[in-house]
């Protein structure tokens, strides 16, 4: 019984190495798989990164525009100083802020009396890293918006208050 269990090993070994066996494939298998679930990964967390980065930029420009906004000095225009506010935040992020992306809400009128809240809104597309465009717009975007609300100071200088 010994010798044909030993006869059955050795038959046994011989048809492993016939076939093939499993020797050195384990390092292939293993930087293949590493790769496939790597690169996405990577990807996505890049990806993140973009959407997250612009998600900080969008609330510093909503922020810093509504500061601007209500702190303009009587002869300026607070359009244009929250406009230039938010752009250069947006561009802290690496961002491009279009007139259009940037909108002003006024509880009274004019929208710097004493007391009045301003509602800064900040909407931007961001692209997703290394996708083309295609017929010149970025098929794969993602909407960001930042909205913040500023109070109008009620003991503005020449408002009689």
């Amino acid at each position: 019984m010994i010798i044909a269990a030993c006869g059955l090993a050795r038959a046994t070994g011989q048809s492993r190495r016939l076939r093939g066996g499993d020797d050195g494939s384990a390092s292939l298998e293993f930087v293949v798989l590493g790769v496939l679930l790597l690169v996405p990964l990577a990807y996505l967390l890049i990806s993140v990164f973009a959407v997250q980065s612009a998600a900080y930029g969008v609330s510093a420009a909503s922020r810093e525009a509504g500061r601007a906004y209500v702190q303009t000095p009587v002869g300026s225009v607070p359009g244009e100083r929250a406009y230039a506010a938010a752009m250069v935040a947006l561009q802290d992020h690496g961002i491009e802020l279009a007139p259009e992306q940037l909108t002003i809400i006024c509880s009274a009128d004019p929208c710097l009396t004493p007391g009045a809240a301003v509602s800064i809104r900040v909407d931007v597309l961001v692209s997703l890293p290394w996708v083309p465009k295609v017929f010149g717009e970025a098929p794969a975007t993602v909407a960001v918006h930042g909205q913040h609300t500023a109070v109008v100071d009620r003991f503005v200088p020449g408002s009689g208050a």
